[in-house]
């Protein structure tokens, strides 16, 4: 399941957003069997600077004829990321333009009722999401992500984007990712990070180039004073399963906020990621594995109330 190889396995998706541009995300498809069992289908949303490649691992895994969860599984590019056309206006580099491009992927291709998993940023989509249409989201595993965002990861993440050199070679590209994320990722194998390297980058012609427009850099930023919270967007979650993915070694998501998001939904699972930091990669045999399980005990929570969660080591 970690192979360097990106093997053609899905189906690149098109569509225009409300204001023109051309977004793309990516449908791996379920085995027939699995397509007749109508499961939850499970629509993937990167974190800030990511893409749909993220998801290739886990997507392949959740779409092999022999998981006996198999479903759909779609993975989209925000705007101005991977394969989607880049904004002429950084100033739409918002979540609740991306928050919206999300909707009208969803309704363009019939999506409803999903499963959504968000990474970092697209887990703060996820709870808007469940704010905003409620009906879109029937399960939800947040990467990484909570009510809680601690500042200093913040300002980590903010001092990084549009400031990555641009490798001339993909084991340059390789390198370079190790030596930015290899403190925070000690549990990765060495001849993993060139993999790696080929979600962050996009491909022109065989050589790395940028995974995302470089203006995003204008559109973000660490508020002055204390972080906003968003215990009110997580409380609209309350009403679905719920999966809670943690790196260890984060710092972006506390072990704290972790324990209190337990406390405030009433069927929370919760996955700590050893040896991983913001956010875990979703690579590995044990985690894709979790998610799996998750997923299937969500297509038959019938009854959402107290009782029904569970933690997961």
């Amino acid at each position: 399941m970690t192979s360097t190889a990106m093997p053609q396995t899905w189906h690149d998706l098109y569509f225009t957003s409300q204001d023109g541009l051309r977004l793309h995300a990516r449908h791996y498809p379920a085995p027939a069997a699995a397509r007749a069992l109508k499961r939850r289908p499970l629509l993937c949303l990167p974190g800030l600077t990511r893409n749909a490649r993220d998801f290739h691992t886990l997507a392949s895994f959740l779409t092999e004829a022999q998981n006996p969860s198999a479903r759909e599984v779609f993975a989209v590019d925000y705007r101005g990321r991977g394969q989607s056309e880049f904004d002429p206006d950084w100033q739409n580099y918002t979540l609740a333009r991306e928050m919206n491009d999300v909707f009208d992927f969803m309704t363009t291709f019939g999506i409803h009722d999903a499963a959504v998993l968000g990474t970092s940023r697209g887990g703060i989509i996820a709870m808007l999401m469940a704010t905003m249409r409620p009906t879109t989201v029937g399960a939800v595993v947040l990467n990484d992500i909570g009510p809680v965002i601690e500042r200093e990861g913040l300002l980590r993440i903010v001092a990084y984007v549009g400031r990555v050199p641009l490798p001339a070679t993909w084991e340059e590209a390789g390198a370079l990712v190790r030596d930015l994320s290899g403190k925070m990722f000690p549990a990765v194998p060495a001849h993993e990070w060139e993999a790696i390297a080929r979600q962050w980058y996009n491909d022109l012609y065989g050589r790395p180039t940028h995974g995302y427009d470089q203006n995003l850099t204008k559109a973000i930023g660490v508020p002055s004073g204390e972080l906003p919270d968003l215990w009110p967007q997580f409380a609209a979650l309350s009403r679905v399963p719920l999966l809670v993915i943690r790196g260890e070694l984060s710092d972006i998501l506390s072990a704290a906020t972790v324990a209190e998001m337990r406390l405030r939904h009433p069927n929370l699972e919760a996955l700590t990621v050893h040896g991983e930091g913001h956010a875990p990669l979703l690579r590995d045999p044990a985690t894709c594995h979790a998610i799996a399980r998750f997923l299937a005990r969500a297509d038959t929570a019938v009854d959402r109330n107290p009782g029904l969660g569970a933690a997961v080591a």
